[in-house]
């Protein structure tokens, strides 16, 4: 029997990020330096402009594939993937080889094994799991009405398509600021560069003389409306309050203006039409990436089990996922989808935060939204006066400044444009992507005392798919699921887990990956640039974390691991940014597999759940607390 699903048309768009145009500035840091060099920050002025550190299409030449490597290495590998009508093909070894006996021959593989099929007594679906949470639909979007311009796909290149992003205020049409990639966890996902985490030459590819045996992903969930009373819910409601009142002087002008007759558009908790789209692509992309694992399970008999969590979002994202990997409707009959209830009280990898307490209590498991409610305080009086000047009846604030920096990310995700991102400069924009850097690195990243904890669960599950043998139940993980053979299988080549973004960076901060955080712990006053911490790089939306197990012939041992997060390689060796002791530095990040699972056990241990979840102890922002409770 299938499972029943909505009946929903999956469509394939190109979301992917393909490259930079060659104006880009090299870094946020550049960017922040080329604003303190304008005169006035909020007007149009002419801009110097800055090498490109990345090649663009047409700059890509047929090369073999370790040249081709080099020349790409800050190419998004998403993005060739994705691309649809354009493959970047390898050219012919130099030397002649001398054609087999199998050359011309047909090969085919099989999936679904034969005799297998989707048992929803063991793994029923959404209405039979219940917990789906309150939820709301939103407007329908008009882009092909509201949009400044229509989204063309050009030639496969078109970031984000069919979202249109204007330029900030005050920049000319020909302004290469991606806006964007300033929205913290509300972004779009984007490939980001392993040069941005020390290794230059490093590819998602596997690298030459390897052959990948077995990849783990976790990945959150697609662009989403705001989750229930969020600020632009909250700022809709307070202007029509205000309008409202007998006598009202509500009114605005200038950029403003628009607010006059502006209604609220958006749901509540569910994923926006491009926000499936954007899972359904991550599954396209890593069928392509990693499909021929499936003949593993082929061999064996049995079919994949990939985890989500009870909320809508997460079903629905999990779904998309499988339709992406597996085709539509055929997902239906080749993968067993798990559901894990997500409520409070209830053990789940995916929502740790429903057991740990500590994460609910805001002087430790909150610290980073303290913090960028103190920045978002002075960061914007700027934008503030400006906006003053154009209403009356409504005194702004920063917490309206927010909302509607929001609204300008939601709005975009959820309806194709907004009309409230041009409302603000590239200033405001690098303090918005500043204000959830501090979010996240002290509500979820090395300044949390609780992130490690929460992370722990999959942080014990990883290295039990690992090993081979069952976690131990000390942290937020089931016990009852994950030590059954069909619920937690040891044995997959392939694993795929849907969470949400704070779980994402718990997990890594709990793998203690350190070179995502390089650098000193995040300035509460300024952004100074010294920590490589960026959240939309990390938690934006359908960002997803991959760690691949090779077996490479030339390494003693043979068997080797690295980790990738958005395509970008992350180092572990010591001596290039890492934590684990005992891997050497490596090109491609890659490190004995047997060392790195005695690292991940010591980190386990060291890994106090019940004290840092449940203890009573002080804890500050502004401290790098490895994700670990103070003692």
């Amino acid at each position: 029997m299938r499972r029943s699903v909505d009946r929903t048309v999956f469509v394939f768009f190109d979301s992917f990020e393909y490259g930079q145009k060659a104006e880009q500035p090299s870094s946020r840091a550049e960017a922040a330096k080329q604003l303190k060099a304008k005169p006035n920050s909020q007007a149009a002025k002419s801009k110097a402009k800055q090498p490109s550190t990345q090649p663009s299409q047409l700059q890509i030449q047929a090369k073999p594939r370790h040249a081709m490597k080099t020349q790409m290495k800050k190419l998004a590998l998403g993005a060739l993937l994705a691309h649809a009508g354009q493959v970047v093909q390898a050219a012919p070894a130099a030397s002649a080889v001398t054609a087999g006996a199998q050359v011309g021959s047909t090969t085919t593989d099989v999936f679904p094994p034969t005799g297998t099929s989707v048992n929803t007594s063991l793994f029923p679906n959404e209405e039979q799991v219940g917990f789906a949470l309150t939820t709301a639909t939103g407007a329908e979007a008009a882009a092909i009405e509201t949009a400044p311009a229509y989204p063309y796909n050009n030639n496969g290149q078109a970031a984000n398509f069919p979202l249109v992003a204007p330029v900030p205020l005050g920049e000319s049409s020909k302004s290469t600021f991606d806006l964007t990639k300033y929205w913290g966890n509300l972004s779009p996902w984007y490939s980001v560069p392993s040069s941005d985490y020390g290794l230059d030459d490093a590819s998602p590819l596997i690298p030459e003389g390897c052959d990948v045996t077995q990849m783990h992903l976790l990945y959150r969930h697609g662009a989403r409306y705001p989750t229930s009373g969020a600020a632009p819910s909250s700022f809709a409601s307070e202007l029509a309050a205000a309008a409202s009142k007998k006598n009202s002087s509500l009114s605005f002008s200038g950029d403003l203006a628009f607010l006059g007759d502006w209604t609220y558009k958006l749901g509540a908790e569910l994923l926006t039409p491009f926000g499936r789209s954007q899972n359904f692509q991550l599954g396209v992309q890593y069928r392509q990436l990693y499909g021929k694992l499936l003949n593993n399970f082929t061999e064996a008999g049995t079919l994949p089990v990939f985890r989500t969590q009870s909320q809508d979002r997460m079903v629905k994202t999990a779904n998309n996922f499988a339709a992406g990997f597996f085709g539509v409707p055929e997902y239906l009959d080749q993968v067993n989808i798990e559901i894990l209830v997500e409520t409070p009280g209830v053990n789940n990898s995916g929502a740790p935060y429903e057991t740990c307490t500590n994460a609910d209590v805001s002087s430790r498991g909150s610290l980073g939204s303290t913090a960028a409610t103190a920045f978002a305080a002075h960061a914007f009086n700027a934008t503030i006066d400006r906006f003053n000047q154009q209403a009356s009846g409504l005194t702004f604030n920063y917490t309206h400044v927010v909302a509607m920096l929001q609204l300008c990310s939601y709005e975009t995700n959820a309806l194709g444009y907004s009309k409230f991102c041009e409302l603000f400069s590239e200033e405001d924009f690098i303090n918005y992507e500043y204000y959830y850097d501090l979010s996240f690195y002290y509500n979820n990243g090395p300044g949390s005392p609780v992130a490690a904890a929460q992370g722990k669960s999959y942080l014990e599950e990883f290295v039990a798919r690992f090993t081979g043998a069952y976690p131990k139940a000390d942290s937020s993980l089931n016990a009852t699921y994950d030590n059954s053979s069909t619920y937690f299988p040891l044995d997959q080549s392939i694993y795929a887990d849907a969470t949400h973004e704070v779980v994402v960076l718990d997990t890594l901060t709990a793998f203690n990956l350190t070179a995502l955080f390089n650098g000193p712990a995040l300035n509460l006053k300024h952004n100074d640039h010294t920590s490589r911490f960026v959240a939309s790089k990390v938690v934006a939306f359908a960002t997803h974390f991959t760690v691949q197990v090779l077996e490479c012939p030339a390494y003693q041992p043979t068997k080797q691991i690295r980790f990738l997060v958005n395509d970008a390689v992350v180092p572990v060796a010591p001596a290039q940014g890492g934590s684990y002791t005992g891997c050497a530095s490596n090109s491609h990040g890659l490190c004995s597999f047997d060392n790195v699972v005695s690292v991940l056990q010591k980190r386990i241990s060291e890994i106090d759940w019940n004290y840092d979840c449940l203890a009573n102890y002080t804890a500050k922002a502004g401290v790098d607390y490895n994700g670990r409770a103070p003692r």
